[in-house]
C-alpha cells in the first residue's frame, strides 16, 4: 500500500481527497496546522474510510516535520494543497501570502528532492490566468497578470514547479482547478470556512439557514448574460478523483517530467445562476442584495477540461444541481 503525503489534509478539498485516496487503495497521511481547517473532521474522515488515518499537526514548510514524516511513514508522493487562498484577503495582505503560499513551497519542494519522493502533484488553480482572452480556457492559454496576489502566487508556484522538475528527477503536474463546491454524500466533511466565508456557496448556504442576514452579490454589471460573474463549478467529489488519476499518471512518466491540466466542468454558471439554482433543488429561499464589485475578480472563467479526459481519463460527472444539494445537506449537519 502506497504512503501518500497529502498537505491541508484537513481542508474542504484535502479531506476530500483523503477519502478517494484511501477508497483506491492508498494509504493517506495528513499533515496540517488547522489554521483553516478543525481538528474535528479527522474524526469523521475516519468514519468515512472505516480506519484510522496517520494525521500530523504542524505546517508544511517545517523541514524537521517533514523529514521525520517521510522516514517514519514511508511517504512515496505527495499531494500539496496547503496554502492561503482567499483572494480578496490576498490583495489586502499580499506578504502573507508570498511567504506563505510560495516561499513554504520552495521549503517542501527542497526536502522532497532531499529525501527523493518525486511523484507530486499540486493545488494550482484557474487563477493562473488572470483574465482570459477566449472562453473556454485552454492549458495554451498565455498566462496573464495575476488580477490578485493570490493568483500571483499559484503562477509562481507553478514556475518553481516547472523549473525543479527539469533540473531534478522530480515528476510534476499542476492541477489547475476551477471552482469546488460541494460535500461528501455522507454530509460529514463539507466546506467549513472560518468566520466570514470568502466563497459564494458557502455564503448562499449560511444564508439560506439563517446564520448570515443576506449575500451580497458583488457587481451586476459585468458583460455576462445577467451582470455577475461567471465560473466553473465543479463537485468537490469529482476534483477529489481527478487527483488519484493524477497519481496514476504520474507514476507512468519518466524523471523530470511536468505538465499542468485543467480540472473543471467546461461549463460556466453566473452568480445568480447558482442562487437560482440552490432555491430550486433546496425549496429555500437565499436573501440578497446588489454590492460594488469586489477587487480582484475576473469577469468570466470557466475550462475546456478536454485534456484531463484525454490525458488523464478523468471527467466531472456530478451536476451543479448535486453539489448544490450536497452542500446544503452539509450546512444542515453543522
Amino acid at each position: 500500500m502506497k504512503s501518500v503525503l497529502v498537505t491541508g489534509g484537513a481542508g474542504f478539498i484535502g479531506s476530500h481527497t483523503v477519502v478517494e485516496l484511501a477508497k483506491a487503495g492508498y494509504r493517506p497521511v495528513i499533515l496540517d496546522d488547522f489554521s483553516n481547517s478543525e481538528e474535528s473532521i479527522i474524526p469523521k474522515i475516519e468514519s468515512i474510510v472505516g480506519s484510522k488515518v496517520s494525521t500530523y499537526k504542524g505546517n508544511f514548510s517545517d523541514r524537521k516535520l517533514l523529514a521525520n514524516i517521510f522516514s517514519g511513514d514511508n511517504v512515496k508522493s505527495v499531494i500539496h494543497f496547503a496554502a492561503f487562498k482567499a483572494v480578496g484577503e490576498s490583495v489586502s495582505y499580499p506578504l502573507k501570502y508570498y511567504k506563505n503560499n510560495v516561499a513554504g513551497m520552495i521549503n517542501l519542494l527542497e526536502v522532497l528532492v532531499e529525501h527523493r519522493i518525486y511523484p507530486f502533484v499540486f493545488s494550482s488553480s484557474c487563477t493562473v490566468y488572470g483574465e482570459p482572452d477566449k472562453l473556454p480556457v485552454t492549458e495554451e492559454a498565455p498566462t496573464k497578470p495575476a488580477v490578485s496576489p493570490y493568483g500571483a502566487t499559484k503562477q509562481m508556484c507553478e514556475t518553481i514547479l516547472r523549473d525543479t522538475c527539469a533540473a531534478t528527477d522530480l515528476r510534476g503536474l499542476s492541477l489547475r482547478y476551477f471552482n469546488p463546491i460541494g460535500a461528501h454524500p455522507s454530509a460529514k466533511i463539507g466546506e467549513l470556512p472560518l468566520g466570514v466565508p470568502a466563497n459564494l456557496v458557502p455564503f448562499v448556504t449560511q444564508t439560506a439557514a439563517g446564520l448570515r442576514d443576506e449575500l451580497t452579490v458583488f457587481g451586476n454589471d459585468y458583460p455576462t448574460r445577467d451582470g455577475t460573474n461567471v465560473r466553473d463549478y465543479i463537485h468537490v467529489v469529482d476534483l477529489a478523483k481527478a487527483h488519484i488519476k493524477a497519481l496514476e499518471y504520474l507514476d507512468k512518466q519518466e524523471p523530470s517530467f511536468y505538465d499542468a491540466i485543467n480540472i473543471g466542468t467546461g461549463k460556466g454558471s453566473t452568480v445568480l445562476e447558482v442562487i437560482k439554482t440552490f432555491e430550486k433543488v433546496t425549496g429555500v429561499k437565499v436573501s440578497y442584495k446588489i454590492g460594488k464589485r469586489r477587487p480582484g475578480d475576473v469577469i468570466a472563467l470557466y475550462a475546456k477540461a478536454a485534456k484531463a479526459n484525454k490525458v488523464l481519463g478523468w471527467k466531472a460527472k456530478k451536476t451543479l444541481a448535486d453539489a448544490l444539494a450536497d452542500a446544503w445537506r452539509w450546512q444542515q449537519q453543522g
